[in-house]
């Protein structure tokens, strides 16, 4: 249900942790943010090397991080509504990547000032902001084992399972899929491969009737037969299983 109290970032931690913030944390983590704004596909977030003062709150659409090797370029990260896509730019103040919306997106600002007030003030939101950046972590650590481990196409069915989980959390997927704005270049290139190879894959698992690919969306078929092939395990994302975080982190 949407919080009406909380228009911008009533998905901050749903699904995962959200239940752990007080009322006055959730109001104060909706105060934070300052401008707004609206991106454009492609459009950039922050560039590599430049100095930030300010990370960013994704409130609608999708964003990627970027690297760029050897002229090639390597999407490592995607965030959804409800991410802070940058959160870690409040220590580090230059990021390693680059950072684009792809597809339409709306962004929220958070100053590093008011972070670094907000945080001395509550550290137990400070917490749950520490918590946010440790999934993103985990999300990195899954990614490099699918590279590292799986083939092509348990990668790409990797991928799609992870993110209709993630935006299952926030109320943004159905049963049998969800609306995805990344092309078939774009997917090549979180994949670790090139369009042409992705093509292959895509066709695989539509002829095998597993999920279909068009016009931005993602249509499941089976998804059993999909985490089969991807060898998936959702523990990582701190949902539903073993590593779901209940009662750890809220306050009494």
């Amino acid at each position: 249900m949407v919080e009406q109290s909380c228009p911008n970032t009533f998905r901050f931690l749903m699904g995962r942790a959200r239940h752990a913030l007080t009322a006055e944390e959730r109001q104060i983590v909706e105060a934070m943010i300052g401008d707004v704004q609206r991106l454009e596909h492609g459009q950039e977030v922050v560039a590599c090397g430049d100095k930030v003062d300010r990370s960013t709150f994704l409130i609608e659409g999708w964003i990627a991080r970027l690297a760029w090797r050897e002229e090639r370029r390597h999407i490592v990260s995607l965030q959804i509504a409800g991410d802070f896509v940058d959160l870690h730019a409040f220590p580090l103040k230059r990021l390693d990547h680059d950072v684009i919306a792809i597809g339409p997106a709306k962004v929220g600002y958070v100053s590093h000032d008011k972070l670094e007030e907000l945080i001395d003030a509550h550290p137990h939101l400070g917490r749950m902001l520490w918590f946010q950046t440790l999934l993103d972590a985990a999300i990195h650590r899954e990614w490099i084992l699918t590279m590292e481990h799986l083939t092509l196409d348990g990668r790409f069915a990797h991928l799609l399972a992870e993110m209709w989980h993630r935006l299952e959390f926030v109320g943004l997927a159905e049963e049998d899929g969800y609306a995805m704005p990344l092309t078939q270049v774009e997917l090549a290139d979180a994949c670790g491969t090139t369009p042409v190879h992705l093509n292959r894959i895509v066709r695989q698992l539509r002829e095998q009737d597993i999920c279909h690919l068009s016009r931005g969306r993602v249509t499941i078929k089976d998804r059993a037969r999909l985490e089969a092939v991807a060898k998936f395990d959702a523990r990582y994302l701190y949902g539903d299983g073993p590593l779901k975080l209940r009662d750890e982190l809220t306050v009494d």
